[in-house]
């Protein structure tokens, strides 16, 4: 494999789909592998550290929404969603469980490479992509951006969920300083009546703090938003460490 061109996975049930969109893709440059059920993409997705999963819902072995959680919490892979599911409400689930796009099929494979593109370029120039690369440090915790999991010397290492990662990515960036709800929710995407931001910031609480109730690091300033109460130092994340 060529590591300056971009490796996608391909998970899709049926294998004559998956190896028409991977050699229509192959002729445009990218390198493809493809799967035929959630535990072979698994397998594969931890040994070929893909930049880009292409995720069928309808999966034999597991709903395939279940799989994009699994990858945004355990991978720094994109993920496009290629399905046959048209309904508004499973585009929505998949864009707010992390998709990056979502695609319905039958499609024009020239629209799927543009979708590609647009994926990868907008995830190369993010600052995230960067930032992703680091370990934040604060209190007793290191925060690991690349696989968001939280560790400590006194407490086992925990995977928060890609919404709390998400949540604690904005705290991290912006320490002592005031975040009012509408910044946090509309990160989300959320309308601004929305209280799930504050299902967030409770349950983050209780798995950085000793007492949450004390608000020792994420402290609430009543009528102006949150505040996260800490000195954040960061490290470049080692290319060996996963």
């Amino acid at each position: 494999m060529n590591p300056s061109i971009p490796q996608i996975l391909i998970v899709d049930d049926d294998q004559q789909i998956s190896s028409n969109i991977a050699s229509y893709l192959n002729d445009y440059g990218f390198q493809c592998e493809t799967a035929r059920n959630a535990i072979e993409f698994k397998r594969k997705l931890k040994q070929l550290a893909p930049e880009l999963c292409i995720v069928d819902l309808g999966l034999p072995d597991i709903d395939g929404m279940d799989l994009v959680r699994e990858i945004k919490i355990n991978a720094t892979a994109s993920v496009l969603i290629l399905t046959g599911r048209s309904h508004v409400s499973d585009k929505v689930m998949g864009l707010e469980i992390g998709a990056d796009d979502y695609m319905v099929k039958p499609f024009d494979p020239r629209e799927l490479v543009a979708r590609v593109k647009s994926v990868l370029r907008r995830h190369a120039e993010s600052p995230q992509a960067k930032a992703s690369q680091e370990i934040a440090s604060f209190h007793q915790w290191k925060f690991n951006l690349a696989n968001n999991t939280l560790s400590s010397e006194f407490q086992p290492e925990t995977i928060l969920s890609t919404a709390e990662a998400d949540l604690l990515k904005v705290f991290v960036k912006n320490p002592n300083r005031i975040l009012q709800r509408e910044r946090l929710i509309g990160h989300r995407d959320i309308g601004p009546n929305d209280r799930s931001v504050d299902i967030r910031i409770s349950r983050l609480r209780k798995k950085l703090e000793t007492d949450a109730k004390s608000q020792e690091i994420i402290k609430t300033v009543y009528g102006s938003g949150y505040l996260f109460l800490a000195q954040v130092s960061w490290t470049k994340l080692d290319n060996d460490q996963p």
